[in-house]
C-alpha cells in the first residue's frame, strides 16, 4: 500500500518531467492557471484579512472567557476556516481552470498521449467541461462543510480536518483530472470507478501529492500542466494494471484494453 502510494506521487514527478520534453506545450497551462490562481487570490485575502472579526462574531458566547481560552478558541476556529477555504479553493482552482483553458489542456493530454504511442481520439465538449467543473465545485463545497465539522471536535480537530481535507480533496481531484483518458476510451463513470478502486493508493498518492502542492504559494500555477500530464500517465497505469489483472498480455506500444463499460442505470 504504501509503496503503491509512493508510486502515485511519482506519476506527478512523471507529469513534471514533461516539462523538459514538452516545455512549450505546458507552457500553454501556465496561462489559464495563473488566471484561475489570480481571481482565487482575490477572494482569499480578505478571507484572511477579515478573519479575526470574522471568528469574533461567530463566537460571541466567548466574549466572557478569560484568557487564554478565549485566544485559543477564536484561534482555532481561524486555521479550521482557513483550512476548508484552501480544501474548496482547490476544487474552485481546478475547476475554473479546466474551464478556461481547456482548449490548452486538451494539448497537453494529446502530447502525452502521443508520448506514449497512442492516438487519442476523444474531445471533451464545453458542456461537458462545464458539468465537470460544477461537480468539482459541489464536491469542494461538501469536504470544506466536513472539515468545518471536523473542526470543531476538541484538541484533535484542527489536525484531523486538516489530514481529512488533504485525502478527499487529493482522491476526487485525481479521479477528475483522469477523466480525458477515460473519456476517449468511452469509460462509464461505474468502470472509472472500478479502475480507480482497483489502483486506490496509487491514485490517492497522486491527487495528495497534487493537492498539497496546491497548497503552496503559487504552487497550483506551475502544477497544474503537469499534474493533467500526470493524470494522463497516472489512467495509463491504472488501465495496464487493470489488464495485467485479467490475464491479458500487453502487446508493445500497443494500449491496454479498457474493462467493459458498464450501462448506464
Amino acid at each position: 500500500m504504501i509503496r503503491e502510494f509512493f508510486a502515485g506521487v511519482g506519476t506527478l514527478l512523471r507529469g513534471f518531467r514533461m516539462w523538459r520534453s514538452h516545455p512549450k506545450l505546458m507552457a500553454l497551462g501556465l496561462i489559464p492557471a495563473f488566471i484561475a490562481w489570480a481571481v482565487l487570490l482575490a477572494a482569499l485575502v480578505p478571507l484572511v484579512i477579515w478573519l479575526g472579526p470574522l471568528t469574533d462574531w461567530m463566537t460571541p458566547f466567548a466574549d466572557g472567557w478569560v484568557e487564554p481560552w478565549q485566544t485559543i478558541l477564536r484561534f482555532g476556529l481561524g486555521a479550521v476556516i482557513v483550512v476548508a477555504a484552501l480544501a474548496l479553493s482547490a476544487f474552485v482552482f481546478t475547476a475554473l481552470t479546466l474551464t478556461i483553458g481547456d482548449p490548452f489542456y486538451q494539448r497537453i493530454w494529446k502530447g502525452v498521449e502521443r508520448s506514449l504511442g497512442e492516438e487519442p481520439t476523444g474531445e471533451t465538449g464545453f458542456w461537458s467541461t462545464i458539468g465537470e467543473g460544477v461537480r468539482l465545485v459541489i464536491f469542494g463545497i461538501l469536504v470544506a462543510l466536513l472539515t468545518l465539522v471536523i473542526g470543531f471536535v476538541p484538541v484533535i480537530g484542527g489536525v484531523v480536518a486538516s489530514v481529512v481535507g488533504v485525502l478527499l480533496s487529493g482522491r476526487i481531484l485525481a479521479r477528475e483530472l483522469t477523466g480525458r483518458a477515460f473519456d476517449a476510451r468511452g469509460l462509464t463513470g461505474y468502470s472509472r470507478s472500478e479502475l480507480l478502486g482497483a489502483s486506490r493508493s496509487r491514485v490517492l498518492g497522486f491527487g495528495v501529492a497534487t493537492q498539497l502542492c496546491f497548497l503552496v504559494p503559487l504552487g497550483a500555477v506551475v502544477t497544474m500542466p503537469a499534474a493533467v500530464a500526470g493524470s494522463t500517465l497516472l489512467a495509463h497505469d491504472v488501465l495496464r494494471r487493470s489488464t495485467t489483472k485479467r490475464g491479458v498480455v500487453d502487446t508493445p506500444g500497443s494500449a491496454p484494453a479498457p474493462p467493459p463499460a458498464h450501462p448506464r442505470a
